[in-house]
């Protein structure tokens, strides 16, 4: 695994590749962001932002939320998917607020993840961009950059969080969580585009898979051939994050 400055280097190499890089949620409290992100599972941030706006208007508030019936409710989330299951977690997430928190979203991780619906991955969402305490979502996508550039190493989401925040200060984890999301999503795709790649240069498997693969003559980040899997210990990381990021995405319907 690369050393903390290079850690620090490759997130502000993205950052200057991903600008104002920022959750694509819209909100416009911590309440808003906790109710869209319990959403999101299985979602997309753009299906999302479709439903919230009506969401919104018809509760406001967790005090509106928690009185709100799931005859009332499901048909407002229905196109995000899994909406039985959502719908349950966002009245019982709204009801805890109301009964524990005087309706306020509390800015502490412990009590974030003993709101149903609401595991570390939504409680560092609204940490870091609804609340200013730093926080470091990692997601499917942010396992796989982290593991294919080598900034960090293994499968499990937890692990890599701590392996990313004990080489950036807190100030920077939720910025490093953003634009890793946004570069899995434009560039370092499934099949990446390691031409459009700003860190290249300091990517294992850049260096280990793809450019073994290029023939002379051939324009840097472009390949013959896919690289064939499980080859290199970066391959072999992709791969497992890959899997990790699967069970991450099946566990997130359960508590996200």
């Amino acid at each position: 695994m690369k050393s903390a400055r290079t850690v620090r280097h490759v997130i502000e190499m993205l950052a200057e590749q991903h600008p104002n890089a920022d959750t694509e949620l819209h909100y416009r409290n911590a309440f808003e962001l906790l109710t869209a992100t319990i959403l999101s599972a299985q979602s997309t941030d753009e299906r999302v932002n479709r439903v919230t706006p009506a969401l919104f208007t018809r509760y406001p508030t967790p005090q509106a939320l928690a009185g709100a019936t799931l005859e009332e409710l499901e048909p407002l989330i229905h196109s995000t998917g899994f909406f039985r299951q959502k719908g349950k977690a966002l009245v019982g997430m709204a009801q805890q607020l109301v009964a524990e928190h005087g309706g306020q979203v509390p800015a502490d991780m412990e009590k974030l993840t003993a709101l149903p619906g609401v595991g570390r991955k939504t409680a560092n969402v609204v940490l870091g961009h609804a609340l200013g305490v730093p926080g470091l979502p990692v997601d499917r996508h942010v396992l796989r950059v982290s593991n294919r550039i080598g900034i960090a190493e293994g499968d499990d989401p937890e692990h890599v969080e701590a392996q990313l925040c004990a080489a950036l200060p807190p100030e920077r984890w939720t910025l490093a969580s953003d634009v890793q999301i946004l570069h899995g999503r434009r560039v370092c795709r499934p099949k990446p585009l390691c031409d459009q790649c700003s860190v290249r240069d300091d990517c294992d498997y850049y260096r280990t898979v793809v450019s073994q693969e290029r023939e002379p003559g051939v324009p840097r980040g472009v390949t013959r051939r896919a690289a064939r899997p499980g080859t290199t210990p970066a391959a072999r990381a992709a791969s497992r994050a890959t899997k990790a990021a699967a069970r991450t995405v099946a566990r997130s319907t359960k508590k996200r």
